[in-house]
């Protein structure tokens, strides 16, 4: 598998027009858009012509995770033509938002998912499990290639990458805040997602979903010493093989 980063900017767009949650994970000819925040489709056409796209996972219905399918659906049904992509979502959140939109046509089939559901798409089977984050959200475990990766979504610490089964080749896990600035308890500072990721026996950990506010060698330096070995902060355009 091979995950890019399309953009990483916590909860709001940081300064110079940074992406807030969006990533491309592929694997043979499957390509998978895993959430859709704002700024993230432009980045995700300059990795992938749209027609090659397999499906969408969106993790829950907060804006900077969800809002570029506006753009998308705009593309597929008046640009492409295209019908029927794949859109694997919480209970409830098509209706959501459509709220914005008269109708989404035939664009996108709709798949709900929940805690401890299971989806294949294409070479990729993923997991889903319920995190400490409101609106319902749905951290993703992916495997292909007989490797393993887990992306926690958004989550407050009464979840944390143990859910899954231990030992993942990589967990990319929101570090919105540094602990010691903590303004919402629905977000993990690095150093709680380097503890859950040493925990969880991970061999690799990518901090995302950074708060624009931190300075990101802070938040390095804390998700570092909380895991026990040094960490990747995520940048938009990072691409890593899992």
């Amino acid at each position: 598998m091979e995950l890019t980063v399309l953009g990483c900017s916590g909860s709001f767009g940081g300064p110079g027009g940074a992406a807030c949650s969006g990533y491309l994970l592929q694997s043979g000819d499957t390509s998978i858009w895993v959430d859709c925040g704002n700024g993230t489709f432009g980045h995700l056409q300059q990795h992938l012509e749209m027609e090659e796209l397999t499906a969408v996972v969106l993790t829950h219905g907060h804006p900077d995770h969800c809002v570029d399918i506006y753009g998308l659906h705009v593309l597929l049904r008046y640009g492409l033509e295209i019908e029927n992509l794949p859109v694997f979502a919480p209970e409830g959140l098509e209706d959501f938002l459509l709220s914005l939109v008269h109708d989404f046509g035939n664009t996108f089939e709709w798949n709900a998912v929940g805690d401890g559901d299971c989806a294949k798409i294409g070479d990729v089977a993923l997991n889903f499990s319920r995190t400490d984050h409101p609106p319902p959200t749905y951290a993703i475990e992916a495997r292909a290639d007989g490797k393993r990766m887990i992306y926690t979504a958004d989550t407050g610490p009464a979840w944390t990458v143990g859910a899954f089964e231990p030992g993942a080749d990589l967990v990319l896990s929101e570090a919105t805040y540094l602990h010691a600035n903590r303004p919402a308890p629905i977000h993990l500072s690095a150093r709680q997602a380097g503890a859950a990721a040493r925990e969880a026996q991970a061999q690799r950990l990518i901090l995302t979903h950074l708060w624009p506010l931190n300075d990101p060698d802070e938040t390095a330096k804390e998700g570092a010493e909380a895991y026990g070995a040094p960490v990747t902060l995520a940048t938009p355009g990072l691409v890593t093989v899992v």
